[in-house]
């Protein structure tokens, strides 16, 4: 009996579908559900990234509107077991069969959070490999951007 209760119970999957409010890049609301994108970061909403040219964009709009353009008026599904210490449902969102999160990465609008997971290295290296979305120029991950570092005149595709 004791071990049955030190041994923690398995968390219980939940499953939240609706219209979805996209926050940023890995962030949406459904029925005023804060999710979050589990397994992947995106820029964040006034990140600066540099494109093939070496012209600066706003790296985090533009992964903000491809997710909302990808969804477009279509209802999703989000599934997890987890919240954040924010309170926020991690989750892995599907438009339909599509994976919107490994979408994301595939598309390099976001990266592969390995930090917690490796489900999406496949779908970064994709990306990588055809530079595509922040893979076309130089970049800061997010979680490094968090943490203050920007880009430099010296700076290098990041992931490298």
């Amino acid at each position: 009996m004791l071990f049955l209760l030190l041994c923690p119970a398995p968390a219980q999957a939940e499953t939240l579908t609706g219209k979805p409010y996209v926050t940023d890049g890995d962030t949406v609301k459904i029925s005023g559900e804060r999710i979050r994108l589990e397994r992947i970061d995106a820029p964040e909403t006034n990140q600066r990234c540099r494109d093939a040219s070496g012209k600066s964009y706003n790296c985090g709009l533009v992964s903000t509107s491809a997710l909302k353009t990808k969804i477009g008026r279509n209802s999703i599904t989000c599934e997890g077991t987890k919240r954040d210490r924010y309170g926020r449902f991690l989750g892995i969102c599907y438009l339909n069969e599509l994976d919107l999160n490994g979408w994301l990465v595939r598309n390099g609008y976001a990266l592969a959070y390995t930090h917690y997971s490796r489900r999406y290295v496949s779908a970064e290296q994709e990306a990588r490999e055809n530079g595509r979305g922040l893979w076309a120029g130089e970049f800061v991950p997010p979680w490094n951007w968090r943490r203050g570092e920007r880009l430099t005149t010296t700076s290098r595709p990041s992931g490298q």
